[in-house]
Order: C-alpha cells, then sequence, then structure tokens
C-alpha cells in the first residue's frame, strides 16, 4: 500500500468563485473564510467567490486568497478522516502546507503571504522584468541558455515545473534574448507570462529581505509530518530550518520536479491538490506517470477521494 501527500497549489490557480461552493456546504470551511476576513482587516472572501478577476488577479490578493481557498478545503478533508504522510506546496503553497502540518497559523499564515505578495510586486517596477514558460526542452539546456543570455542583465529557471516545463524570471531584455536564444535551441514554444513580477530570481532581494523580517517575529512549530520543501526538495521536520526555506525560496528557483520525484521515492503513490484548480494535479502526471493525482477543486473531487484513495494508507 501507498502513502499519501497533499500538495497546494500557488499563485496561476485562482480564479474568481473559488472556494465558494465549500463555504457553503461546510461550517467548518465557511469558519476558515471568516477567520481570513478577520485577521486581514477585510472581507477575503467576497474577492474568492465573486471578484472581480482584475483585483484578484493582484498579487497581494493572490496570495492569501490561494491560501485560504486551500485551508478551508484541507479542513473539510481533515472532518472526514483525511490525513497526508507528507505534504509540499508550489511557492506560495508551501505556506498552506505548513498549516497543514501545524508550523504556522492559518492567521500569521494569511497575513504573511499578503505582506509576501506585496513585497514581490514592489521589488521591481512594471515592465523592468519578466517570465516566460519554456516547453519542449530539459531544464539542463534551459539553465544554459540563461547562462549565456544573462551578459547584460539577469535571467534564470525560476520554476522547475515538469520536465518538458521550465519557467525563467528576469530582466526584461535578458528574459527576450534567453527567449529567442531557446528556441533556436528547439524548444517547442516559449510563452511569456502576465505576472506583476519577475518572481523567484535575484530580482526579488529586496523582497526577500523585507519578508525576512515579518517571519523572524512568527512563531514556528515543529511539523506534526514532514515537508517537502521547494528550496531544496528536501524533507523538514522542524519550525526553524521551514522558516528558513520560505525566506530562500524568494529568490531560487521552486524544484518541483525534484520534489514530486523525492515524494515517490519515499513511497507516496497517491497526491491529492488541496486547493483552487487543477495545475499540480497535470504536472504531477508528468512528472510521476506511475502516480495517482487528484484534484479537490469542488465537492465533486472532495467527494471522489474516498474510492480514489481506497489503496493507500493515510
Amino acid at each position: 500500500m501507498g502513502k499519501i501527500s497533499f500538495v497546494f497549489p500557488g499563485q496561476g490557480s485562482q480564479y474568481a468563485g473559488m472556494g465558494k461552493e465549500v463555504n457553503d456546504n461546510f461550517p467548518c470551511a465557511a469558519e476558515v473564510f471568516a477567520r481570513a476576513d478577520k485577521a486581514l482587516g477585510f472581507s477575503l472572501s467576497e474577492l474568492c467567490f465573486n471578484g472581480p478577476e482584475e483585483s484578484l488577479k493582484l498579487t497581494e490578493n493572490t496570495q492569501p486568497a490561494i491560501l485560504t481557498v486551500s485551508v478551508a478545503v484541507l479542513r473539510v478533508l481533515e472532518e472526514r478522516g483525511f490525513a497526508p504522510a507528507y505534504v509540499a506546496g508550489h511557492s506560495l503553497g508551501e505556506y498552506s502546507a505548513l498549516v497543514c502540518a501545524g508550523a504556522l497559523s492559518l492567521e500569521d499564515a494569511v497575513v504573511a503571504v499578503r505582506k509576501r505578495g506585496r513585497y514581490m510586486q514592489e521589488a521591481v517596477p512594471p515592465g523592468v522584468g519578466a517570465m516566460a514558460a519554456v516547453l519542449g526542452l530539459p531544464a539542463p539546456v534551459v539553465a544554459e541558455v540563461c547562462r549565456e543570455a544573462s551578459g547584460e542583465g539577469t535571467v534564470a529557471p525560476a520554476n522547475f515545473n515538469s520536465p518538458d516545463q521550465t519557467v525563467i524570471a528576469g530582466d526584461s531584455a535578458a528574459v527576450q534574448r534567453a527567449s529567442e536564444k531557446l528556441l533556436k535551441r528547439g524548444a517547442k514554444r516559449v510563452l511569456p507570462l502576465i505576472v506583476s513580477a519577475p518572481f523567484h530570481c535575484t530580482l526579488m532581494k529586496s523582497a526577500q529581505c523585507r519578508l525576512a523580517g515579518d517571519l523572524s517575529s512568527l512563531t514556528f512549530q515543529d511539523l506534526s509530518l514532514p515537508l517537502i520543501n521547494n528550496v531544496d526538495a528536501a524533507e523538514v521536520t522542524r519550525g526553524e530550518a521551514a522558516r528558513d526555506s520560505l525566506i530562500r525560496q524568494v529568490c531560487a528557483p521552486v524544484r518541483w520536479v525534484e520534489s514530486i520525484r523525492r515524494l515517490a521515492g519515499l513511497s507516496v503513490t497517491h497526491f491529492v491538490e488541496v486547493g483552487p484548480g487543477r495545475v499540480l494535479s497535470s504536472l504531477v502526471k508528468k512528472i510521476a506517470p506511475q502516480v495517482q493525482a487528484c484534484s479537490t477543486d469542488g465537492i465533486r473531487g472532495i467527494e471522489a477521494l474516498a474510492s480514489v484513495l481506497a489503496d493507500a494508507t493515510m
């Protein structure tokens, strides 16, 4: 029998209407939204349920919104007796994973990620930075081309999302140079991403410094179950190590491929995406085709879990 890992989504999984179904049908989920609203001092739940999309897309709103929806779904799963052996989260999702593991309170996490989003937006002036998704090239080739294109400006891998998808980030001109070189090296496509800042690269240094100050004032408990972190794809069980991981991940790439392979190597056979969307479920299947991956976006996904996880140990 295999093990279960809960994986928590990051920015890009948001949509207007997310979380409303669980809020309306499960009191434990409604409590999460009420607590997040109180902690932030405004109605984040209204933004999640009704938008508008333009406001929801602002990074300082997106990050607490996705975390809150993820934790609301998590509480429903916990109420039904589902529990993982491991947790992981994609970028922002690592905060949700740490709430699941008992290292951070919901209130501390939702306030921290709102500040995180604001710091990231403010780290680089609009138009100065860029990100692009590279499809169809191995990660080592993408990294090599980024080094070649970094002579005048910064560009580097930001997200190792799947074996054939790597996101790059940096100065706009350098990202453009790298994109052209990558197409010449055989990339199937290089897609510019509509983002408010070039995340997970050295241009985020000021955001990292500001966030480090905030995280240093928070209490991080030791984890009740192990986390596979983004920055090292390593197992974390101590609160101080979790704090350090969150600080370092701001300027470092998300090692999602390595993280999923690490979990698969730890006998995880079932990955449950806890939160809005199905982005991570799709990536997991590309990284480790031998495992099962499912989404909990909505009541139908939650209801299907019992049969999906029947042959896994919790």
